[in-house]
């Protein structure tokens, strides 16, 4: 059972509309750009690329982690 059960569902159409226009063979970076493009037609609440601290025992590192998309529960 899924928490955001709608959300996972939304989110999930925008990537296999993607893919049905695009098919397979392009560069990551094409792919973002366009499921940027369909969460925005679909009103689908994301950051794109945000940088992510990390810690390690309670310290900030110095790398950080850049997730693809997060979704922004907060808005709904």
């Amino acid at each position: 059972m899924l928490i955001y059960e709608d959300e996972s569902y939304a989110i999930r159409g925008a990537i296999f509309e993607v893919y049905h226009q695009l098919g397979a063979g392009f560069l990551e970076s094409v792919y973002q750009e366009c499921l940027e493009r369909e969460f925005l037609t679909k009103g689908i609440p994301f950051v794109s690329q945000p940088q992510l601290d990390l810690f390690y025992k309670g310290e900030k590192l110095k790398q950080f982690y850049k997730s693809d998309f997060v979704y922004l529960t907060a808005l709904l």
